[in-house]
């Protein structure tokens, strides 16, 4: 699978709350910088982790603005607009940037970046 498949894919799962095909778009080895979550090592820890997004966000939609692929498919980036209702009911809107790094059809290595503060209504309630 290239690097633009994998993309299309990895938001495909996540906007239909499938985040046990989103988990297999990852490596084994996998390393993940996740602004909320911290540094995230290894596909079982991912997979762990990502069982508690149904309990975190009522609605949770990501939706990709536009795909950057270097030209040997081994690097890139995506630009997003994240609309979500957290469990208690607070909307959340933020731009997201996340990075890729693709090795043997997999993710390898994932950083996001966007502005946290719309997220500090996770802590609340």
């Amino acid at each position: 699978m290239d690097a633009r498949q994998i993309l299309t894919e990895y938001y495909q799962y996540a906007n239909a709350g499938d985040w046990d095909r989103w988990c297999d778009l990852f490596a084994e080895d996998q390393v993940m910088d996740e602004q909320l979550a911290g540094h995230i090592e290894g596909l079982d820890t991912l997979r762990s982790m990502m069982k508690g997004m149904g309990d975190m966000y009522r609605v949770f939609q990501n939706r990709p603005v536009h795909f950057i692929v270097d030209s040997d498919g081994e690097k890139a980036a995506a630009v997003s607009h994240l609309s979500a209702v957290s469990a208690s009911g607070e909307a959340i809107e933020a731009e997201v940037m996340n990075f890729f790094r693709i090795a043997d059809g997999k993710i390898a290595y994932m950083a996001n970046y966007h502005d946290t503060v719309p997220f500090q209504v996770l802590s609340q309630g």
